[in-house]
């Protein structure tokens, strides 16, 4: 038990520490997005599996705050690519 309080305390830390990113203009590679987010999102599943709920959960916040990251990067490099489709009307 006492493994998957620390294991979502590490979560938890990882989450915050990601707010920073979510909100700053500048975004990592997108190939690191998508693959950090894949990786734990398949860490999620192992750790559900030993019924470490609460860490299987945090870790799936992290995992789709990384994919979230990919996202803004995709986004942003659509409004690089055309900037008529990103100025407002």
């Amino acid at each position: 038990m006492w493994q998957d309080y620390a294991l979502t305390a590490v979560q938890i830390f990882f989450c915050i520490t990601l707010i920073p990113m979510l909100r700053a203009q500048e975004k990592p590679p997108l190939a690191s997005s998508i693959s950090t987010g894949l990786i734990l999102l398949i860490a999620a599943a192992t750790m559900a599996t030993l019924h470490l709920w609460l860490a299987a959960i945090s870790q799936t916040i992290t995992g789709i705050q990384w994919f979230i990251l990919a996202y803004q990067r995709v986004r942003n490099r659509s409004a690089e690519a055309s900037p008529e489709l990103s100025s407002p009307r």
